[in-house]
C-alpha cells in the first residue's frame, strides 16, 4: 500500500528500514517519507510502530485460563487498526 503520495513510499519500504533498526527520522531521511504535504506522517509512524524490532506489537497473546488467542493490545489499541466487530468477536 503506498502511504506516501508525494514520495510514493509504500508500507513495505517503511518496514524494510524499521525492520533494518532504523527509527522514524532516518526513514525520513532516507526515503523523504512525510516531507511534503505531511498527510502521511501517522501512518508512517504507525508502520515503524508495528515493525520496529525492539517493540514486536505483533506478537499473538494466548490467554491462559481460557485457552483463547488475541492480538496484542499494542495491534488493537493502534488508530489504524479497525474492525466491524467488537473486540469480544473478532
Amino acid at each position: 500500500m503506498i502511504v506516501c503520495v508525494c514520495k510514493r513510499i509504500s508500507d513495505r519500504d517503511i518496514a524494510r528500514h524499521a525492520k533494518a533498526g532504523l527509527n522514524f527520522e532516518d526513514i525520513q531521511f532516507e526515503t523523504g517519507v512525510a516531507t511534503q504535504c505531511g498527510q502521511c506522517e501517522g501512518c508512517a509512524r504507525d508502520v515503524v510502530t508495528q515493525c520496529c524490532p525492539s517493540h514486536p506489537v505483533a506478537a499473538l497473546r494466548r490467554e491462559s485460563n481460557t485457552g483463547t488467542i488475541s492480538l496484542s493490545a499494542a495491534i488493537t489499541g493502534s488508530k489504524s487498526w479497525t474492525t466491524s466487530l467488537p473486540l469480544s468477536q473478532a
